[in-house]
């Protein structure tokens, strides 16, 4: 069985009466399978099942298998709707993407040995100034996320995201743009300046 596998039947019924329906008599999520070949299929999905899997970090940078009809298809989430104050999903988006395909994708970034950093031995403070990033590639060469080792991080040094190592067939779509949108992923400030930049943030709210 795939890592994340959704069973799916077709949706005949639609609008949105038809959706609040099955949101609340059968407890379903409405959703909407699209792109490659074929034409849109409206969908529905188990919400217990769907609430299992979008407790997983991985489920939202992941090539996904929705079995509709007992037939697999492959396909990435691109959206989901959730209730504003109910642990509910409302809806569904999914993308249908081949092995060869080239996606779009954020996918999360990973700090690792951050407790060990030179610069936090050092008195620094660690500030992650980007938590996700967008990849290009194939669907198949998709990673689940980017790992940053921040071991060697010292103080008032930064990684961008030139400073990345990517797999083989992955691009960063920021860095596809020009060299100007080398952002910063994650720095070590020292404390005291980490401290009077956040009590400057707190009093611009004020």
């Amino acid at each position: 069985m795939d890592l994340f596998e959704l069973n799916a039947e077709l949706r005949s019924d639609m609008g949105k009466g038809a959706s609040r329906r099955l949101r609340r008599e059968a407890d379903k999520v409405p959703a909407i399978l699209y792109g490659g070949e074929q034409e849109p299929q409206p969908l529905t999905l188990d919400h217990n099942e769907v609430l299992q899997h979008i407790e997983h970090e991985a489920f939202y940078s992941h090539i996904l298998t929705i079995v509709v009809d007992g037939k697999k298809q492959k396909a990435i989430l691109k959206d989901v709707q959730r209730h504003p104050f109910k642990p509910k999903v409302t809806h569904m988006d999914f993308q249908r993407v081949s092995d060869k395909a080239v996606i779009h994708m954020q996918v999360p970034v990973h700090f690792i040995n951050e407790e060990s950093c030179k610069g936090v031995k050092a008195g620094g403070m660690i500030q992650h100034q980007m938590n996700t990033v967008e990849v290009v590639c194939a669907a198949k060469d998709l990673p689940e996320f980017i790992e940053v080792d921040v071991a060697d991080l010292d103080v008032n040094e930064v990684i961008h995201l030139t400073d990345l190592k990517l797999a083989k067939g992955v691009q960063l779509a920021d860095l596809l743009q020009g060299d100007d949108h080398d952002h910063a992923v994650v720095t070590v400030t020292r404390r005291g300046a980490a401290d009077a930049g956040a009590e400057e943030s707190e009093g611009d709210e004020e």
